[in-house]
């Protein structure tokens, strides 16, 4: 697989690496928190051709300047400006995980400057702050690093936790190479920043063509949740990934890239 050196935004603020024609279709995908810019690789090699596709560096991830305060709000206003610096008009946003959270608070401040959105294994709620399954769930992922652990020691176990039936072993070494070079303080702050997350009320406004895309074995955003949270948008495609984890595009990248290109080929000839 190619490897394309990153670009900055012309404002420095923002690593991204892109494939395609800079006049195509903007395709624009958004990594999780274990993720980066070249964990998209395969899908900008696959999607390159037809659309211009661009991968981000989340703010604190790569060649990204961090926040000075982390919210999945600020990471919104973060995916609107990089959105203007690159020209993107009327893009496709691909968002997995906290990708796909940040794309639906996007969507609340931006509810029609998007071609089509996919909501990629994530869900529109974190939960209460103080709610018991929260805590656990942060305490599971930090307590280790304070505990004097680091990313780089952490990254086989966590990739493994994460991964479903079969994945395949590039992308699997490519996984735990994204979880690896995370900066912790990046890792942190955005664990942090999922606490009281909550855009189900809003899920009934989304009015451009969704697609919810889940994995059968992902534990982080189960099937059956997402099922349902398609059928809260009016414009709501759904598809499961049977015997996947949470990392559908680099567990099972052919799988993930059909059901994209199904997704596309609907949505990328309307005006």
């Amino acid at each position: 697989m190619s490897q394309p050196a990153p670009i900055i935004t012309r404002d420095g603020r923002f690593a991204y690496e892109a494939a395609g024609d800079p006049g195509a279709i903007p395709l624009i995908f958004l990594h999780g928190i274990g993720g980066a810019a070249r964990a998209w690789r395969q899908q900008l090699a696959t999607f390159g051709n037809r659309f211009r596709a661009i991968a981000w560096d989340m703010p604190g991830y790569g060649g990204s300047a961090p926040l000075a305060s982390v919210s999945i709000a600020a990471l919104a206003d973060a995916l609107q400006q990089f959105i203007e610096q690159i020209g993107a008009n009327r893009p496709i946003l691909v968002g997995h995980s906290i990708g796909g959270m940040i794309v639906q608070k996007w969507l609340v401040q931006s509810p029609k400057l998007a071609r089509a959105v996919v909501l990629a294994q994530t869900s529109p709620a974190f939960g209460k702050a103080d709610g018991d399954w929260q805590k656990s769930f942060i305490a599971a992922r930090l307590g280790p690093l304070d505990r004097g652990e680091t990313m780089k020691s952490l990254a086989p176990s966590l990739v493994k936790e994460l991964i479903g039936d079969d994945p395949d072993p590039r992308g699997m070494e490519l996984a735990r190479e994204c979880m690896a070079s995370v900066p912790e303080a990046s890792y942190r702050a955005m664990m942090l920043a999922l606490i009281g997350f909550d855009q189900r009320s809003t899920l009934k406004d989304i009015s451009v063509p969704t697609l919810l895309l889940s994995g059968s074995r992902d534990n982080n955003a189960p099937a059956p949740m997402m099922a349902k949270t398609a059928t809260y948008i009016a414009s709501a495609e759904y598809i499961e990934l049977a015997g996947v984890g949470h990392l559908a595009n680099l567990e099972q990248p052919d799988a993930f890239n059909e059901a994209l290109s199904r997704f596309l080929n609907s949505v990328a000839t309307k005006a």
